[in-house]
């Protein structure tokens, strides 16, 4: 019989986030109501409070909700290595890529049920030059995209605010090498993009079918060449589910990476700006726990 969530937890709600400051109310009311016991609710307007709000929730609770997107998510998780505490969340943000990831409901009221008859599991992090994440980086045109969409545009559309820009962007954009370091051996090649990979999202569309968060391994997934054709395509072959799809990218796996770039790039991590190339990435084998929807009979 698989073991059970704790019935106490602690509410961090991102207010930045696409949705974060409307449902605060709303959230905090339901998961009281699905039987979950909250000491406390906190809602955050700036990332440093909710850093603070977190990492003093998790001394006082077996259970932390965090409710963000998934760069609210993926910046928390940090906290969470090396504790005892069960990582929980509402998907309040616009890609939502670790949510479909663990298939947690995207909606406010199938996630706070899926929170309260979820099991707790060990699942791995990815970690990019000491910074863990949960889900997926990139770089290329997507932190491009990240870094100088509109926010009105972002919160206005969504997802299709981000397509709306990625074609504006493109039209100033070039490929670049990559040299790929693993522990056999070292591939150098023209890329658009490289999605580096612990979850099987990015963007919200499921692009990377081969990772998995229990494997202890990371992929890296190249869009090899230099068309901007040819990324679009993969976007698309990927939408669509055609069978084509694995063919518009080169895909790595394993438990370390070193990657460098010309010219140097930064990194989008779970839609975050982060470091700059070369980078050192690796897969952390159980790193916390999380609240993971149970499955069906």
């Amino acid at each position: 019989m698989p073991a059970a969530l704790p019935k106490q937890a602690i509410l961090v709600v991102n207010a930045g986030s696409r949705r974060g400051a409307d449902l605060f109310d709303e959230a905090r009311d339901k998961l009281t109501a699905a039987g979950i016991e909250l000491i406390d609710a906190k809602k955050c307007k700036t990332a440093d409070s909710m850093e603070r709000a977190v990492k003093q929730a998790i001394k006082r609770a077996p259970m932390v909700i965090v409710g963000g997107g998934d760069g609210s998510l993926s910046s928390m998780i940090d906290y969470f290595i090396g504790t005892d505490t069960v990582f929980a969340f509402l998907p309040l943000g616009t890609a939502n890529s670790f949510a479909r990831t663990i298939g947690m409901p995207l909606d406010l009221d199938g996630a706070v049920q899926a929170i309260a008859t979820a099991e707790p599991r060990k699942i791995d992090l990815g970690c990019i030059n000491g910074d863990y994440f949960l889900n997926a980086a990139a770089m290329g045109l997507a932190p491009k995209v990240a870094e100088t969409v509109p926010h009105g545009l972002k919160r206005r559309l969504g997802r299709l605010g981000y397509l709306v820009w990625a074609g504006w962007s493109a039209a100033n954009f070039n490929a670049f090498r990559v040299k790929l370091e693993g522990s056999r051996r070292t591939r150098r090649m023209w890329a658009t993009e490289v999605r580096i990979a612990n979850g099987r999202y990015h963007g919200g569309l499921e692009l990377i079918e081969s990772a998995d968060i229990k494997s202890g391994e990371i992929v890296v997934q190249v869009v090899a060449g230099r068309s901007l054709v040819k990324l679009g395509w993969s976007y698309l072959a990927a939408a669509v589910k055609l069978r084509s799809r694995h063919q518009t990218v080169r895909e790595f796996v394993g438990s370390q990476f070193r990657l460098s770039t010309k010219p140097r790039l930064r990194v989008s991590i779970d839609g975050e700006i982060g470091a700059e190339t070369p980078l050192d990435i690796s897969a952390v084998a159980d790193a916390v726990t999380v609240a993971v929807p149970s499955l069906p009979g």
